[in-house]
């Protein structure tokens, strides 16, 4: 795309979030306008995103920025199915109940992202919607007759979610082979409700989303647009938002502030400029400079990309307390009370419990055999002294003064153990 006059897409092109987009001038213009509306969805099969999920919600947060109205979509209506994009099994059906109840803890996280209140100054105001309003009213025979018609088999067989299922020969239910009409539909209906204009989200729903806007000009003539997102991994080629540990939530109930804080902490140097653009609001000339940074002053970089990154997520003093307990950890050598904590009974300290456990339960490691293996490389350690043998026991005798035992898996992630 050259020559755009939008903030919108010039911004996000600059800062690297543009993968695909249909009719780009068309929508630079419409963006120009300042009636920009646009949604991404997002289904509550957890009570929390991950940051997988980050660069849509920045997408959204910059249309805002902007003077565009962000629509985030919950997928109660969706989530009953299952998206079988990127999945090689159905995922596990959930009650109405444990939907609506992730759909109100995902929503807490986007209040830290877009402005749901009055409309401010210089932007508009977001909106929180819910397919169920809509999908869950549907009747079968006239979705058949009205939607279903526009929507060949023989396409629909090209997408690559359907592909990758069927030739590994794993199954494909008849429930999900219908996602990709639901999402279809959430489109034309957006547009209805709120003159929704544009679909947003990851390079895999691109079919999906080509799939609303030909349905909306079939139906009603309606001109849409879909916008994707280069769908991240790191520059060794991990997927974004893994680590050994598990996924890296945006939610403070399921991961702190301080190991989120030092997941962007650990950004491999290569990626660093490329985050900062990504995940944080710094001008793009002091991004570059921070991107040339060379040698151990990268590390400086890298502390920047922390606490802006998760500024946004958790809050300017979640950020600066992380910055603080890593500070006092890795520069002084101390031992910082804002370091992840578990609680262990102090019964099971007594009879002597095996370490390769609690680096398990500390949410250093994955399972035990990981644990295991962390030991015999030599990269555990109890108390900052190196683990020598695989089957050391923990026990009372090794809570400090502080009345807590320190965990390291590295020189990077530390937990407290404190006896119950």
């Amino acid at each position: 795309m050259t020559s755009l006059k939008s903030d919108f897409l010039r911004v996000l092109t600059e800062r690297g979030f543009v993968h695909q987009a249909t009719d780009p001038e068309g929508l630079d213009a419409l963006a120009k306008s300042g009636e920009l509306v646009a949604y991404v969805g997002y289904d509550a099969t957890a009570d929390s995103l991950h940051v997988g999920s980050l660069i849509s919600i920045m997408m959204l947060r910059w249309l805002q920025k902007t003077g565009g109205t962000p629509i985030a979509l919950m997928g109660g209506g969706t989530t009953k199915v299952g998206d079988p994009s990127g999945k090689d099994e159905s995922r596990k059906l959930l009650s109405e109940a444990e939907i609506q109840s992730n759909i109100d803890k995902i929503g807490a996280i986007f209040a830290n992202f877009l402005e749901f209140g009055p409309a401010s100054q210089g932007g508009a105001t977001a909106m929180m919607a819910n397919n169920a309003d809509w999908l869950d009213a549907l009747a079968y025979i006239p979705l058949l007759r009205d939607i279903g018609r526009h929507f060949t088999i023989n396409r629909m067989l090209t997408f690559d979610s359907v592909k990758l299922r069927l030739e590994r020969e794993q199954p494909l239910t008849f429930l999900e082979f219908n996602y990709m009409i639901l999402q279809a539909y959430d489109f034309l209906e957006l547009s209805r409700r709120h003159g929704c204009r544009l679909q947003m989200g990851g390079s895999d729903q691109w079919g999906n989303i080509v799939n609303g806007i030909e349905l909306a000009r079939r139906v009603e003539g309606r001109e849409l647009f879909g916008l994707t997102c280069p769908l991240l991994t790191t520059a060794s080629g991990q997927k974004m938002g893994k680590t050994a540990a598990g996924a890296v939530w945006l939610s403070p109930e399921r991961l702190g502030d301080f190991e989120y804080w030092q997941y962007w902490r650990n950004t491999e140097d290569a990626d660093v400029g490329r985050f900062l653009k990504l995940f944080t609001e710094l001008p793009l000339d002091e991004v570059a400079r921070l991107e040339a940074l060379g040698g151990s002053e990268i590390n400086e970089a890298k502390k920047v990309l922390a606490n802006e990154a998760t500024a946004l997520c958790r809050g300017r003093a979640a950020a600066e307390a992380a910055a603080e307990t890593a500070r006092r950890t890795f520069e002084e050598g101390g031992l910082d009370e804002g370091l992840p904590t578990v609680t262990v009974e102090r019964a099971r300290l007594a009879a002597g419990l095996p370490a390769y456990e609690l680096f398990r339960e500390a949410g250093l490691a994955a399972s035990n055999g990981e644990a295991r293996r962390l030991i015999k490389g030599g990269g555990a350690r109890l108390n900052d002294a190196r683990i020598e043998a695989e089957d050391l026991r923990v026990s009372l005798d090794d809570l400090g003064a502080e009345g807590v035992v320190k965990l390291s898996a590295g020189r990077k992630r530390h937990a407290l153990v404190r006896a119950g």
